[in-house]
């Protein structure tokens, strides 16, 4: 509850360090724990629910946001419950997907943040700033749209792979309630998180781009 308020009120790259080292740090020591040992049955189905329950909460409160920011912060919760689908499934395939998801789910998220920086310098701080963009800065507005279609696993890019990985992980081992939720969730993220790149690239209400103070 608390990661839309620190990503918006923090700076960016503090913000950066925030949505990836955690989630490294974490997700590499339960990994060594699922390679040298058992979790068991129960802690199994633990990780299956919070997989489940990051990745419809990070998929539905994404959609009610207006700053730029926030949604990139539901959209980092829900990008937990994906890579945990790895662990849900207790495989040494789950952890070969969590770690291919959590390489390019880092890629991803040090180029969306580089670009949020970027447009802080001219003030764009709510998702109608980003209206004028493709009009005053083509590059940073198709940049920007290529790395939030990959985020959301839009095909071919590498954010499709990364899903693609941990949902065929997730059916190997049985959990076929876990993938369906996945595909359900990745298209609502579709319309949450693609109203950055949509916004950037046909405008919006509000399309103003501010210079930056000298």
């Amino acid at each position: 509850m608390w990661a839309p308020d620190i990503y918006e009120g923090s700076p960016t790259p503090v913000t950066t360090f925030l949505s990836i080292a955690p989630k490294i740090s974490i997700f590499a020591n339960i990994s060594r724990v699922s390679i040298y040992g058992s979790y068991g049955a129960t802690l199994q189905q633990i990780f299956c629910f919070c997989s489940i329950a990051s990745m419809i909460l990070g998929a539905l409160a994404s959609m009610a946001q207006t700053k730029v920011k926030r949604p990139l912060a539901h959209s980092s919760i829900g990008h937990v419950g994906y890579i945990r689908t790895g662990f849900s499934c207790g495989t040494i395939e789950g952890i070969q997907s969590l770690l291919i998801g959590i390489f390019i789910y880092a890629l991803m998220t040090i180029d969306a943040f580089a670009i949020v920086l970027a447009l802080r310098q001219t003030r764009v701080k709510y998702i109608a700033d980003l209206g004028a963009l493709a009009k005053t800065n083509p590059i940073s507005a198709i940049t920007f749209s290529i790395t939030m279609f990959s985020y959301v696993g839009i095909p071919p890019l590498a954010g499709f792979y990364r899903k693609f990985y941990l949902f065929f992980a997730a059916l190997g081992c049985g959990a076929y309630f876990l993938a369906p939720v996945g595909v359900v969730t990745s298209v609502i993220g579709c319309w949450a998180a693609g109203r950055l790149p949509r916004v950037s690239q046909f405008g919006g209400p509000k399309a103003v781009l501010h210079a930056p103070d000298t």
